[in-house]
C-alpha cells in the first residue's frame, strides 16, 4: 500500500515532498543540534517546532527527529547548559525518545575521517599564527594566498596530526585544514580549519582529546553518521552549504543529508545572541538566564508563557527564506488569546489608596459573588468579602478631574465590580498635601451593580477589602531595551547602548485572598492591569507575581 505524501506548508516541505515523490527520499529524519554554551531562546524554539513539527508530520514516512549537542568547543559548553537545553525541548511538548546524541560520541569517527582526508592529499598541518591566517585568507574582494605549508608531504601531516594529537605542541601552534581553494570567492571554501589544539577537559569525556573538530567540520559528519535526510539550518550557514557538501563529497559518503536553510527569528526589542545573552548575564543587567525580561525559553517559562503560545507564535510566523525582524506584539498576542479564554480573573491593586465607606455597619464583613471567568460560564464564581474599608488604584480617584472623566472624584459616583455604587463625599491629605485617604457613602440597594430606580453610571472600578487584603509583590515587565530594530544598529554604538533602565518595575500590591490559594502553574487575570502568575520565588505567606502580558491588544488593532 503506497503511503499518502502530506500537502506541503512551507518551501522546506515542497522540497520534503518532492524527494519522496522522486524516490530520492524513503524516509524523513531531521535534528535539533544546539551548542550547549548557553540557554536557549526563542529563535531556537522556532527550530524546535520546525524540526520537530516536520518529523511529526511526516511520520508516515520513519518521521524522525534527534537531538543532538554540538559540544565541540569545550572551553564554552557546560552540562548545565545541556540540561536546560533538554528541559526546554520537553517543556516546549517535544520527545526525541531514545535519539539523544552528542557530537563527542562521534570524535573517533571525525578523527579518522581527517586522516582519510590527510592520506588523500585533501587536508594538511599548518603552522600560520591565527593573525597570518586572517593575512593568508584574503577578503571578499580578493583571492587568497596559500599557506608555506599548503604543500607539506602526506606523511609529514600525518606525523604532525599525530604529535598534535598526542599534545606535543602548545595551543596555536598548529591547525589542519582542508586543501580546497584559496582563490574560491567563498571565503568559507578557502582551506578551513578543520582541527585545533585545545588543552582544555571536555565536560564530558574529560581530556581524552586535545584536538577538538571544527564545527563546520563535525556537523556534516554528525548529521550523515545519524542518517540525517534533511538538515534544516537559519539563513548565516547559507555560504557555509559548499563547505558541508565538500565533506561529504569528497570523502564518498553514500545518501548525503541536504542542507536547507530558513530565515532566523527576529524579534523588535530584544536580541537573538546567546553572547549578548550571556554579557547580560555575566554583567548582571538581568537576573540569570530566566530572567523574565530575557527571550530565552527559561525567561518565557518564568515569565508565565505557556508551550502552547510559543508553538501558536512559531506556527503564525511560519518559514521564509528572507529575514526579517517579527513585531513582539505577535508573541504577546498569541499568550493573549490563550489566557482570555482560559485565566480566571481576580482583582488586585497595585497602587492602593484607601477608600472609607462612612455609612456602612461597623464590623461588617460581605460576602459577593464574583465571576472566575465571564468567558467560561461553567467556571463559576467566587466570593470576595466586602467591608468598610477597602483599596483601589491610585489613578482611579482624582480631586480635579476633566470632563468625561468617570472614575472616582468628589460628588461623583461609581460601581464597584461585584460590590455597590459609592459616592466619594470627602478627601483626606497629610501635611504635605498628599491625598492619603477617601470617604464615600454607599448605596445598600445598589449591590450587584443594579439599582431600584434603575440608574447607571458610566464608572466602573476594582477594589480589595482592607482587612482582607493580602499583601503581595508584583513584578511588572517592559522591553529590555529602548530600541525597536536590535538588529541594525546606529554606527558607533552597541546593544549594551540601548538598555532599557526602567524595564522592571516592582510594585507592593494589594490582592484578594482568592490569590493565595492558586496553585503555581495557574495564570491569572488582574481585572484592568493584564496577566499574571506566581514567580517562582513566590510562596502562601509571600505572594510574588509576574506580569505575563498587559491587556492592550496592540498588534490586533495593527492587523485590523
Amino acid at each position: 500500500m503506497s503511503l499518502s505524501i502530506p500537502s506541503p506548508a512551507n518551501f522546506i516541505e515542497d522540497i520534503i515532498v518532492e524527494d519522496l515523490k522522486s524516490g530520492k527520499r524513503t524516509n524523513v529524519h531531521t535534528r535539533f543540534p544546539p551548542e550547549p554554551n548557553g540557554y536557549l531562546h526563542i529563535g531556537h524554539a522556532k527550530s524546535i517546532c520546525l524540526n520537530f513539527g516536520i518529523a511529526h508530520k511526516f511520520a508516515d514516512f520513519n518521521g524522525l527527529c534527534n537531538v543532538r549537542m554540538d559540544d565541540t568547543n569545550p572551553a564554552k559548553e557546560d552540562i548545565e547548559y545541556e540540561d536546560s537545553i533538554k528541559a526546554d525541548v520537553r517543556w516546549l511538548g517535544f520527545d526525541w525518545e531514545d535519539r539523544e546524541y552528542y557530537a563527542s560520541d562521534y570524535y573517533q569517527k571525525f578523527y579518522d575521517y581527517a586522516i582519510d582526508l590527510i592520506k588523500m592529499g585533501k587536508a594538511y598541518v599548518c603552522e600560520l599564527t591565527a593573525e597570518q591566517m586572517t593575512e593568508y585568507r584574503g577578503t571578499l574582494t580578493e583571492a587568497g594566498r596559500n599557506s608555506p605549508w599548503r604543500d607539506r608531504p602526506i606523511e609529514e601531516s600525518l606525523d604532525l596530526f599525530a604529535r598534535m594529537t598526542a599534545g606535543e605542541f602548545p595551543e596555536g601552534k598548529m591547525l589542519l585544514r582542508a586543501k580546497i581553494d584559496m582563490s574560491s570567492p567563498n571565503i568559507n571554501m578557502r582551506d578551513p580549519a578543520i582541527y585545533r589544539i585545545r588543552k582544555i577537559p571536555h565536560h564530558r569525556i574529560g581530556d581524552k582529546w586535545v584536538v577538538y573538530p571544527m564545527y563546520d567540520y563535525a556537523h556534516p559528519l554528525s548529521d550523515w553518521i545519524e542518517g540525517i535526510t534533511h538538515s534544516i539550518c537559519t539563513l548565516e550557514f547559507e555560504d557555509h552549504r559548499p563547505l558541508y557538501n565538500w565533506f561529504l563529497e569528497t570523502l564518498e559518503l553514500p545518501n548525503r543529508p541536504q542542507q536547507i536553510e530558513f530565515a532566523r527569528l527576529n524579534l523588535s526589542y530584544t536580541v537573538m545572541s546567546k553572547r549578548l545573552l550571556l554579557q547580560l548575564v555575566e554583567a548582571k543587567f538581568v537576573d540569570g538566564w530566566d530572567d523574565p525580561r530575557l527571550p530565552t525559553i527559561s525567561g518565557l517559562r518564568r515569565r508565565g508563557y505557556t508551550p502552547a503560545s510559543i508553538r501558536e507564535f512559531a506556527d503564525r510566523i511560519g518559514v521564509a527564506k528572507a529575514d526579517s525582524i517579527v513585531d513582539i506584539n505577535l508573541l504577546w498576542f498569541c499568550i493573549r488569546d490563550e489566557l482570555n479564554a482560559t485565566a480566571p480573573r481576580a482583582m488586585a491593586v497595585l497602587d492602593p489608596l484607601k477608600v472609607k465607606i462612612t455609612n456602612w455597619p461597623e464590623g461588617k464583613v460581605e460576602m459577593v459573588q464574583a465571576q472566575i471567568n465571564p468567558n467560561d460560564p461553567e467556571a463559576g464564581f467566587r466570593e470576595v468579602p466586602f467591608s468598610g474599608e477597602l483599596w483601589i488604584e491610585r489613578s482611579d480617584f482624582m480631586e480635579d478631574p476633566p470632563k468625561k472623566y468617570f472614575r472616582l472624584a468628589p460628588g461623583q459616583e461609581v460601581r464597584l465590580i461585584s460590590g455597590y455604587y459609592v459616592t466619594c463625599t470627602d478627601v483626606i491629605k497629610d501635611d504635605e498635601g498628599n491625598v492619603v485617604e477617601i470617604h464615600c457613602t454607599y448605596d445598600p440597594e445598589s449591590k450587584g451593580g443594579t439599582t431600584p430606580d434603575g440608574r447607571r453610571v458610566r464608572g466602573t472600578i476594582h477594589w480589595v477589602s482592607a482587612a482582607h487584603a493580602v499583601d503581595a509583590k508584583v513584578n511588572l515587565y517592559e522591553h529590555l531595551f529602548t530600541r525597536e530594530n536590535m538588529t541594525n544598529l546606529p554606527p558607533d554604538t552597541k546593544p549594551m547602548d540601548f538598555i532599557n533602565e526602567n524595564s522592571l518595575e516592582v510594585s507592593s500590591a494589594k490582592v484578594e485572598p482568592y490569590l493565595q490559594s492558586i496553585d503555581a502553574e495557574t495564570r491569572v487575570q488582574f481585572m484592568r492591569h493584564g496577566y499574571f502568575w506566581p514567580d517562582k520565588e513566590s510562596s502562601s505567606d509571600a505572594l510574588v507575581f509576574n506580569r505575563i502580558v498587559g491587556l492592550k491588544d496592540s498588534w490586533g488593532k495593527k492587523k485590523k
